[in-house]
């Protein structure tokens, strides 16, 4: 992986939504959690900017990441994020400890590729349907993928791909498909375009172009007169 992400954080001894209120207002903070493995859960703080500037990266939803805490570190995920409904501000961070051992599942992102040569579009005319920008994988920590590349030149028109079509990297798996056929969830589609309607035009015996449906409607005005 290209990217490498470290973060200084502090343990907080403050609990209730009243500490946490007071880190995210007086000191700038987010007040955090470690949890998983072997130790028990681990309330920590660390500065807003700092973490702000981490999530602007994609990788970093998707990457192992190292937590500086108290002068150890751990190689955590993130796991959860919680923001304000309304202003720029990040309420609560979870990390889930990785274990070298042990599989885990996480989300990482689809990109595909080759979108603006896609043959249903290029060729076809047809318009594309992403029914899935991430997926949720299984996998060891060294083996964690920062996202999943999907190849959709060679896509035609109506065509769909499913989970099942993708390519994982070695020693991923995904977990939907884990659990059955059934799961091979649709990811794109190159849908056929909607056809215009085309009016009819009729000639009269005048030699005046009309649509079908006025003529239509001439003529049942004739026969109410008749």
């Amino acid at each position: 992986m290209s990217n490498d992400f470290k973060l200084n954080v502090t343990v907080r001894d403050d609990m209730g939504k009243g500490a946490s209120r007071r880190l995210r207002r007086l000191a700038n903070e987010v007040p955090a959690i470690v949890y998983g493995g072997e130790n028990p859960p681990q309330k920590i703080s660390l500065l807003h900017k700092d973490l702000d500037h981490a999530l602007q990266n994609e990788a970093f939803y998707s990457h192992i990441i190292t937590l500086s805490i108290e002068g150890n570190n751990e190689e955590v995920i993130l796991k959860d994020l919680q923001r304000h409904p309304a202003k720029p501000i990040i309420l609560h961070a979870d990390f889930l400890r990785m274990n070298k051992t042990q599989k885990f599942t996480t989300k990482v992102p689809i990109h595909f590729m080759n979108e603006d040569i896609c043959n249903g579009v290029k060729v076809g005319g047809g318009n594309i349907t992403r029914s899935m920008t991430e997926l949720d994988i299984l996998c060891l920590p060294a083996d964690l993928p920062e996202y999943i590349e999907v190849d959709v030149a060679e896509v035609e028109i109506g065509q769909i791909l499913h989970i099942s079509d993708i390519k994982l990297p070695s020693g991923v798996e995904s977990v939907a498909l884990n659990y059955g056929e059934d799961r091979d969830s649709p990811i794109f589609t190159v849908n056929k375009p909607k056809e215009e309607e085309i009016e009819e035009v009729i000639v009269d015996e005048n030699g005046e172009e009309k649509t079908e449906d006025e003529n239509n409607a001439e003529n049942g005005s004739d026969e109410k007169g008749e």
